[in-house]
């Protein structure tokens, strides 16, 4: 038999071109693990796609991220409002509900436990707004637990809500997530606090991400089993 070569990805000499060393900004995508196929075990990875041109492709039916009381104007809520042509929302008026919405809160439910989830109807696009907790300028991991808890419950048994993708909270400018150390958590920990929660559809990473061309990256969560046997120092 002759012997195999492996397929070409590009056409003409544009292989031998693509050197992926030469690359400023990428990541290095390892195998999933392999094993038995069931549905809704697994949090997708959409490493180096575009959340916003997917969200205005039709790719999504709802897209999870953070909203607050005061300031959303460099949010990616406030482009998607700005991008989506048939949506009646604006910056302003994403603000201005999530502002109602906190003041009413606190008058009749001040000891409901935060933070809640705002819906915001785009016509073809539905968006659940993480409401960060009043008079605080970041998210931590529990609001995250509870916020991805009760968005677990939005979209079980809703079809029409479904597929979902989610941001992943690290790297924002209007809504940043803080861990218990003061500082940004790992990507990997926000992965296993919404997997705990009981999310299961796609998450994307934040673009500063782009930054760990060295490091192994896999393409869905939970992580293999080997990356913790290789953490604690077995191979």
């Amino acid at each position: 038999m002759p012997e195999r070569t492996p397929p070409r990805l590009y056409d003409d000499d544009a292989d031998s071109l693509m050197v992926a060393s030469a690359a400023r900004e990428r990541v290095t995508l390892v195998p999933a693990p392999q094993g038995r196929l069931e549905p809704g075990q697994r949090l997708r990875i959409l490493w180096g796609q575009d959340m916003l041109r997917d969200a205005l492709d039709g790719r999504y039916r709802t897209i999870i991220c953070g909203v607050n009381d005061t300031d959303n104007s460099h949010g990616i809520i406030a482009q998607l409002v700005n991008l989506v042509t048939t949506s009646q929302w604006s910056v302003h008026s994403v603000t201005s509900y999530a502002k109602m919405f906190q003041e009413a809160v606190s008058v009749h439910a001040a000891n409901d436990r935060e933070p809640f989830v705002l819906k915001y109807d785009l016509d073809a696009l539905l968006i659940f707004a993480l409401l960060r907790p009043k008079g605080r300028d970041h998210f931590t991991l529990t609001d995250l637990r509870r916020g991805f808890g009760t968005i677990t419950k939005m979209l079980q048994g809703r079809l029409e809500r479904r597929p979902s993708a989610a941001v992943s909270f690290l790297g924002a400018t209007s809504n940043r997530l803080i861990g218990e150390d003061g500082r940004e958590p790992s990507f990997e920990t926000v992965l296993r606090t919404m997997y705990e929660a009981g999310y299961r559809g796609d998450v994307y990473p934040s673009p500063s991400a782009w930054s760990f061309s060295d490091t192994g990256v896999f393409p869905a969560y939970p992580f293999p089993e080997s990356l913790d046997r290789m953490r604690a120092g077995s191979s």
